[in-house]
């Protein structure tokens, strides 16, 4: 029963759609009918301007950290990378919005700050060098859950989190499937703030 209420708790969270909800009532805009329609930060960026892309990139990433850190309420620290990914589900198809989300890489990279701190902050770096010399965050994005794999692989002994952390990473590789096209045909978005 507890289990069930966790991975509740965690779907929920997940499903909050942040960039909706800011862009709704803050601007009086659906995020979904600008740019590239996707619920995510890099959409909130591009629709509504930095100040609401910050917003909803910490909210993104703050759910992801909340579900993953929800099983300790109930004393079952072994749930918390399943309520992580859980998270993440919601956040990918989200009950608020019809269940089409973003991509997953804010929730994604929460659920790793909530379990492993210092993954993340390496995640982090890695997402804004690639960020700097390509401009492309969709690039970004993928190149960050690459070299998490890669970082679990080589200096962790956790199968689980490995293992979690390549299920997230398959999750964003193939939501950035157009992406990866409109990079190969140089029509992908490039940002002009760094």
């Amino acid at each position: 029963m507890e289990i069930a209420i966790i991975f509740i708790i965690a779907y929920i969270l997940g499903s909050i759609p942040s960039g909706l909800w800011i862009g709704k009532a803050f601007y009086k805009k659906d995020i979904r009918e600008f740019g590239s329609g996707n619920l995510g930060a890099t959409n909130t960026f591009r629709t509504l301007g930095k100040k609401a892309g910050i917003v909803v990139t910490i909210m993104d990433i703050l759910k992801g950290t909340a579900a993953t850190l929800t099983p300790l309420l109930f004393n079952m620290p072994d749930m918390m990378l399943l309520a992580g990914i859980i998270s993440v589900i919601g956040h990918i198809f989200p009950i608020f919005a019809g269940f089409k989300g973003g991509k997953a890489v804010a929730t994604s990279s929460g659920v790793v700050l909530g379990y492993a701190p210092i993954l993340f902050v390496l995640v982090v770096i890695v997402f804004l060098i690639v960020l700097k010399l390509s401009k492309y965050v969709s690039l970004s994005s993928m190149a960050a859950a690459l070299f998490g794999i890669l970082y679990c692989l080589i200096f962790t002994n956790d199968v689980f989190l490995t293992l979690i952390v390549g299920v997230m990473a398959v999750f964003i590789v193939i939501r950035h499937k157009d992406n990866i096209s409109r990079i190969k045909n140089k029509t992908e978005p490039k940002i002009k703030w760094m």
